[in-house]
């Protein structure tokens, strides 16, 4: 997909967000006036958009301080402010460790949030970029999981590694590493279990799991991808903090992007869980999973419609 194609993706996908409650905020700040009016309308618009109220108040703070700092007269100007310091609140520390050989990532999340469709559009994802990529089937409580990864699996033309329902994910997982080792394929892709009755069970399962990758190959390097639903926003994002002290997770994967007027709350993930946003889910097709851009984001987001 070219860069032009990304950006009219995720320009679609976020407009229900755009012509929802940030339309408000675009038009008060090409319009208005720099005011403590317009800082209070702002921090409401932006609660209103499922930023979350701390992320409100941080972002409007953050802007005052930099219209101060750089003399900003207009409201126009103090928007471009806007969108810099969103574009900076969710740029990645450090990208995203794909040096193993092979690279290995393990996709984490509850049940519902699109995690198996959001494995095999990774998997075209990557293929599409040249990469010889590997599913492995860990999921094997769920039943039929191993067959909805095998039905997506197919459509985008990856080999799956599986074992029979109820087999030890870890065991399917070590399989699957070792034959992508052993065949020269560049990623495994890892589906795991979308429910564990509670936190010690999630961590033994998890930590199992990634013993099993460095033990079936000494070179794999780990990325753990929490997937979430960006429709239920900060719900999501609250129910997902002790996922992740539980499951040592490194990144997120938002989903359903397209589908909420409250995209908002992609702009406090990084704050609040600590973790940067990987990829974005804009649409149903297989081609509507897309690497994170936080400049694209924030052009997208703040677009005239």
């Amino acid at each position: 997909m070219g860069l032009f194609s990304r950006k009219k993706k995720l320009d679609e996908g976020l407009a229900k967000t755009r012509k929802g409650f940030f339309a408000g905020i675009l038009d008060m700040l090409n319009a208005g006036e720099i005011d403590d009016h317009m800082y209070e309308d702002l921090e409401e618009q932006l609660i209103l958009a499922d930023t979350g109220a701390d992320e409100a108040v941080r972002l409007v703070e953050e802007l005052r301080t930099r219209v101060r700092k750089d003399h900003i007269k207009t409201a126009s100007d103090a928007l471009a402010a806007l969108k810099d310091i969103i574009t900076g609140e969710l740029v990645a520390d450090e990208p995203m460790d794909m040096s193993g050989k092979p690279a290995v990532i393990l996709m984490i999340g509850v049940n519902g949030v699109g995690k198996t469709t959001s494995i095999a559009k990774l998997a075209k994802l990557y293929r599409d970029q040249g990469k010889r990529v590997m599913l492995a089937a860990g999921d094997t409580f769920r039943a039929a999981a191993a067959e909805q990864l095998c039905i997506w699996a197919d459509r985008v033309d990856v080999p799956v590694v599986r074992h029979s329902e109820g087999a030890d994910p870890a065991a399917v997982v070590f399989d699957a590493v070792q034959s992508a080792a052993a065949r020269g394929y560049d990623i495994v892709i890892c589906d795991t279990a979308g429910r564990l009755h509670n936190k010690q069970n999630l961590m033994n399962e998890l930590g199992k799991i990634s013993r099993s990758v460095h033990k079936a190959c000494e070179t794999a390097s780990v990325e753990t991808l929490l997937v979430l639903d960006a429709i239920t926003g900060q719900n999501a994002i609250n129910q997902a903090s002790q996922f992740i002290s539980a499951a040592g997770a490194t990144g997120i994967v938002l989903t359903k992007l397209d589908g909420t007027a409250k995209g908002g709350a992609v702009i406090s993930v990084k704050q609040k869980l600590g973790l940067p946003v990987r990829f974005v889910g804009v649409g149903e097709g297989v081609d509507d999973l897309m690497e994170f851009s936080p400049h694209d984001f924030a052009d997208a987001l703040f677009a005239e419609n």
